[in-house]
């Protein structure tokens, strides 16, 4: 297989849920002329993609976040529990901080603003299917903005709980973490713990925002 070629590639399936009609038919014809991408389903609110998702199993869900009834994070959150082998893709008009924070939080592995390039998009929707995080670059800057410095990692942050954070801040959810370290996912709950006791934080969309201000993400 060559990877450098998307025509050689594997074909990547996508769910678009977003609840204009314009939006999801103008993604869905831009998609398809892709040879390495295919749409094979198309939700107009939340609870229609975690239905979808959960019936055709594609790679990638692209999820507008202001959807009616049940949203895009509650929506992300579903899948993510529901249907970890999707990566879900957040493209949305909403670059603030919180809808960011809470995308992530719930599990998204991209974050994208509705003013991104066919290129861009197209990009974003290779690597999350990869198995990477994905953040527009005004998306890591506003998710960043009027944050200070952290401080040096803590000394007392063992091996294991780096690899930990890493994975995470590349959109892995628990199970595939404990998969990638050969661990038990309650070994992973453990060290996740720990890691916000250390870090001093709250919840995982902090600890991926301080992973990616300490350098621990890669």
């Amino acid at each position: 297989m060559d990877s450098a070629n998307p025509a050689a590639a594997e074909v990547i399936t996508v769910v678009v849920a977003d609840d204009q009609t314009t939006v999801r038919d103008g993604l869905t014809t831009v998609l398809s002329l892709l040879p390495d991408m295919r749409v094979v389903g198309e939700a107009r609110d939340g609870a229609e993609a975690v239905e979808l998702v959960r019936r055709v199993k594609p790679r990638v869900a692209l999820m507008d976040l202001r959807m009616p009834g049940i949203d895009g994070v509650a929506a992300t959150a579903a899948i993510a529990e529901q249907c970890p082998q999707t990566a879900v893709l957040v493209l949305t008009t909403y670059a603030d901080d919180a809808s960011i924070a809470g995308a992530l939080r719930a599990g998204a592995r991209g974050y994208l603003t509705k003013d991104a390039g066919r290129g861009e998009i197209a990009a974003a929707i290779r690597s999350v299917a990869s198995g990477h995080t994905t953040l527009a670059a005004d998306v890591g800057r506003c998710l960043l903005a009027g944050l200070d410095t952290p401080p040096e990692p803590p000394a007392d942050l063992t091996d294991r709980e780096r690899d930990v954070l890493r994975l995470m801040a590349q959109g892995h959810n628990n199970s595939e973490i404990a998969k990638d370290l050969f661990i038990g996912v309650s070994t992973v709950k453990t060290h996740i713990n720990s890691l916000f006791a250390k870090l001093g934080v709250r919840d995982r969309g902090q600890a991926i925002a301080y992973a990616h201000r300490a350098g621990l993400a890669r």
